[in-house]
């Protein structure tokens, strides 16, 4: 597979003439981070941005907007929505954090939008026809330019969904050009709510297929998910960019037309950062986004005696000091041998100095619940073995785990210690994690129970409450 991702530098032919310049705005993953963060990012800031653009252009969104803060929870994801109105947005595709708040409530919050929410790939299980309130694409007409834009939603919400499923999406992808075809646009971006990073790691294995495919047919894609940057990727004559998580930036991707047969010359991605000082602020916006502040959750609750990073800051180190310091938390709380917690359930730093209520909000933004259950140590093996490879998605506390990985990325030689001592096949260890980890795992088929009555963010609260906080020791997770 790596031989086909070969890199074009040269895939559009040079401009030989003056031509028609459309412009796309790209973001994702904005996970309600409405306000800059110490002067960079934030909706006042894009809309500030935006109002300097001379050229024609669609603001797109690949998803995730709904859910990650205060605001967000507090309005079930409405004040996204409104902001996004607010600021003109063309074109979002459906993240798996759509569903954060319940199936249920996935229609009456995006039949709300004004922009086209695109989702080729969702269908209605009562139906089996997309939702009124979504589309596969849509043709925009950009200063005289049609514009296909086609959107992929995520396969992987956060909550059980009784009331929809999807479909292939590559398969999906194909009906979709075959009828965004007919109206003749003079390009196609898809929006895509998956990595082209997770692709080249073999996690989510589409994405890149999408340039294999129908590379001619296809021109960009603009992905997300695993909040990465990156810029001017191509596959297969395909433009991908990406433009990170919590909107620090945005993507610009300037494409150039022949001005008489209309065919795309160039195109290129930037990444510019939302810098306050550099792009304004509009006054609307910013009033529109402050009206959802809410002033009880700036109380602070503690302090963070130092830095407590996300990633892991050692070389050859997979633990974090945030995520090895929650699982230390989590443990004493539920008095067990291990405690597991998923990285991606935390979804900011924390750095030293005060913290309030709001930021353990953008910390754990879910309500998940503390449960412990027992299994046999066979099957703790398994779990974290499943969880090491392509990348580390958890964190423990009461272990000490080393592994290395074969040709192949899978995991070999792997070594799991509870207080010095390798863990036991047919031994019974006591395991807590939240309620996500354990309904979403190989421990669904494990009776769990709850432990006490404090959700995972109320715990995290209490610990801030006991004096300053200080990261933990790291080293838990060693890959050889």
């Amino acid at each position: 597979m790596k031989k086909l991702l070969v890199l074009f530098a040269a895939v559009f032919l040079s401009v030989s003439a003056a031509g028609k310049t459309v412009v796309l705005y790209h973001t994702s993953d904005v996970h309600g981070f409405f306000y800059p963060q110490k002067g960079v990012g934030g909706y006042a800031a894009l809309s500030a941005l935006l109002k300097q653009e001379k050229n024609p252009y669609l603001l797109l969104d690949s998803g995730d907007f709904a859910s990650g803060t205060a605001e967000t929870k507090e309005t079930k994801g409405l004040a996204a929505v409104e902001l996004m109105n607010a600021l003109g947005y063309d074109a979002a595709t459906v993240g798996n954090h759509e569903f954060d708040f319940g199936d249920t409530a996935v229609a009456p919050l995006l039949k709300k939008a004004t922009f086209a929410v695109l989702a080729a790939n969702l269908r209605e299980k009562k139906t089996d026809k997309l939702p009124v309130w979504a589309r596969a694409y849509q043709v925009f007409d950009a200063g005289g330019t049609k514009v296909a834009v086609i959107g992929l939603a995520n396969r992987h919400p956060t909550q059980p969904t009784t009331l929809y499923y999807f479909t292939k999406p590559l398969d999906a992808l194909g009906a979709a050009l075959a009828q965004s075809e007919r109206e003749s646009p003079a390009f196609t971006v898809v929006l895509v709510h998956d990595s082209l990073a997770d692709y080249k790691s073999g996690a989510q294995p589409y994405v890149g297929k999408i340039a294999l495919k129908y590379g001619g047919r296809v021109q960009i894609v603009l992905g997300g998910h695993a909040h990465k940057i990156f810029q001017n990727e191509f596959i297969n004559g395909v433009l991908y960019a990406e433009s990170g998580a919590q909107l620090k930036g945005v993507t610009k991707i300037t494409v150039e037309l022949d001005d008489t047969t209309g065919q795309v010359t160039k195109a290129a991605s930037e990444f510019i950062a939302l810098e306050v000082a550099q792009t304004g602020s509009d006054a609307q916006i910013a009033a529109l986004a402050d009206s959802y502040r809410n002033a009880e959750l700036e109380e602070v609750i503690g302090t963070a005696g130092a830095d407590l990073p996300r990633f892991a800051v050692v070389p050859g180190e997979k633990d974090s000091p945030l995520d090895d310091w929650v699982s230390d938390v989590g443990r004493a709380y539920a008095q067990t041998d291990v405690f597991i917690h998923n990285t991606s359930g935390t979804r900011v730093a924390l750095e030293k100095g005060p913290i309030t209520r709001r930021m353990l909000v953008a910390l754990f933004p879910f309500d998940d619940e503390v449960v412990k259950l027992q299994v046999p140590g066979r099957v703790l093996k398994n779990f974290i073995r499943r969880g090491l490879a392509p990348r580390n998605k958890y964190a423990y506390s009461g272990l000490e785990i080393s592994y290395a990985l074969n040709k192949k990325g899978e995991v070999k030689d792997l070594q799991v210690l509870l207080a010095g001592q390798p863990v036991e096949n047919e031994r019974r260890y006591t395991v807590a994690t939240n309620s996500y980890v354990a309904k979403h795992s190989a421990f669904a088929a494990w009776q769990a129970e709850t432990v006490g009555e404090q959700s995972v963010r109320e715990m995290i609260a209490q610990a801030f409450e006991k004096g300053p906080v200080f990261p933990p020791k790291t080293g838990r997770i060693i890959q050889k």
